[in-house]
């Protein structure tokens, strides 16, 4: 199977999910993620914010955000940046996702201890497979980047090998629910 044809099944399958379905494995996914031991020990968790075929990131976002510094990505042109996240100052961006406005104050990447990474499916061994623009990629192989980097999918989401390529970036977790 294709990256491309990977991609088209995959979100076929996670929009097949229901609402209630979908909400329980998310709860799941970012309960575990918020065990980890990295979590803990991290000042500042970068996280995304999702989209209909991704496990929810909206409670997560609001509960992570009264314990940790939270950031999160805005586009710009063919870059990805962090910001602060502030729930009043969302607005969709690039594709469609909620992203902070221009108004927001940008993270240094340095500051990143964690990272939540989004991705169409994974491997266990920590291999991507992303949504094909590589902002992720390009962002996370920058050398100021020393986040520890935890993927999350859906369980059907983790398989047995993805094609790598060499721009690829591997995460240090995986966290289905």
């Amino acid at each position: 199977m294709t990256k491309k044809e990977l991609r088209a099944a995959m979100r076929r399958r996670n929009l097949g999910m229901d609402a209630a379905e979908r909400a329980e494995a998310s709860r799941r996914i970012f309960g575990r993620a918020g065990r980890l031991e990295a979590f803990g020990a991290a000042r500042t968790v970068g996280v995304f914010c999702s989209l209909p075929d991704e496990p929810d990131t909206a409670e997560t976002l609001a509960r992570w955000s009264a314990v940790k510094r939270i950031v999160v990505p805005r586009v710009e042109g063919d870059v990805m940046r962090f910001c602060e996240y502030d729930p009043q100052t969302l607005r969709p961006g690039a594709f469609g996702i909620a992203e902070p406005g221009p108004e927001a104050q940008t993270c240094d990447p340095s500051e990143i201890d964690l990272v939540i990474v989004p991705g169409t499916a994974f491997t266990a061994a920590g291999a991507r497979c992303g949504r094909g623009r590589g902002y992720y990629d390009k962002y996370l192989s920058r050398p100021d980047v020393h986040a520890v980097k935890v993927g999350v999918c859906f369980a059907h989401q983790l398989v047995g090998e993805l094609p790598a390529e060499p721009h690829d970036v591997a995460m240090d977790y995986i966290i289905t629910d």
